[in-house]
């Protein structure tokens, strides 16, 4: 989608990516840095995490976009002596390619051009930065079949023990947000590997299809235009302030709340045999 991408500014004078094609920003709350920082770095604690960690630390960065998350947590952990494999997702290299032609106006991208440079040219790419040891892969095409093809071959990644997912909006693209997906991620974490997920929706829908996917689910921090965002773990004890009783009650008076079955978005309460099954979730017991 050539030129799809274009600059824009946000009410605080950060400077974000528009996609035409999507209608929709990047980051647009606090905008790319402090955002990215703020949702995916310190919500799941990867510094803390780092610090402790023995071997490879491996984040799956779904939905790559012009690698703001990325860079985000490459920027906070530069300190901290480990390794950390990044394997990075996303339907086109176009928000990559712009952010590096447009690193000065950004800000983000700029000391990272060399790896961003060679991650479009040779999809992976091996790096120090700061103390860190970095391998960064990047897997472009459809992100669902990707994942369903890879398990079924036995080639899956290693087990993440973080999930950033940043993919554009349910309603814009419902793909990347149906239960099918959800399940096949679930099944790609290890049980033995505590593993976080956060997102930037709160929506009743996401967090009823997270739930259902077999993730525990809680309230994630506040990001400029939102209140709420959504962090899943696939175990209990990752969670700060875990979905109650209350949040069920809601999600059964919601109209929005039934998972998407596919690549259609709809909007439909939950369904009898729907509510069942989440008040049989652990997390409700």
């Amino acid at each position: 989608m050539s030129g799809d991408y274009q600059l824009v500014q946000l009410a605080n004078g950060e400077k974000t990516l528009f996609s035409s094609s999507y209608g929709e920003k990047m980051h647009p709350g606090l905008g790319p840095q402090a955002e990215a920082d703020l949702l995916y770095v310190r919500q799941l604690r990867i510094c803390e995490r780092l610090q402790v960690h023995t071997g490879e630390f491996v984040i799956w960065d779904i939905g790559l976009g012009a690698a703001a998350n990325a860079i985000a947590v490459l920027q906070a952990a530069r300190e901290i002596p480990g390794n950390l494999r990044l394997v990075s997702f996303d339907n086109t290299d176009e928000p990559l390619a712009f952010s590096l032609n447009h690193s000065a106006a950004l800000g983000f991208p700029a000391g990272y051009e060399k790896p961003i440079s060679q991650l479009l040219q040779d999809r992976q790419v091996e790096f120090v930065a700061g103390k860190l040891q970095v391998k960064w892969e990047f897997h472009l095409g459809d992100f669902p079949s990707w994942l369903v093809q890879t398990a079924r071959a036995g080639e899956l990644p290693p087990a993440p023990h973080a999930i950033f997912y940043d993919a554009f909006s349910p309603a814009k693209n419902p793909a990347m947000w149906t239960m099918p997906l959800f399940e096949n991620l679930f099944r790609a974490t290890d049980p033995k590997r505590p593993c976080g997920l956060t997102t930037y929706s709160r929506s009743t829908l996401l967090r009823a299809t997270l739930l259902l996917a077999g993730f525990f689910v809680g309230v994630g921090h506040a990001t400029g235009l939102k209140e709420e965002t959504t962090v899943a773990a696939n175990t209990l004890d990752l969670l700060a302030e875990p979905l109650n009783a209350r949040w069920l009650e809601r999600a059964r008076r919601s109209s929005s709340a039934e998972p998407l079955s596919g690549p259609v978005y709809s909007r439909a309460p939950l369904s009898p045999v729907t509510l069942e099954k989440l008040r049989e979730h652990p997390q409700f017991k």
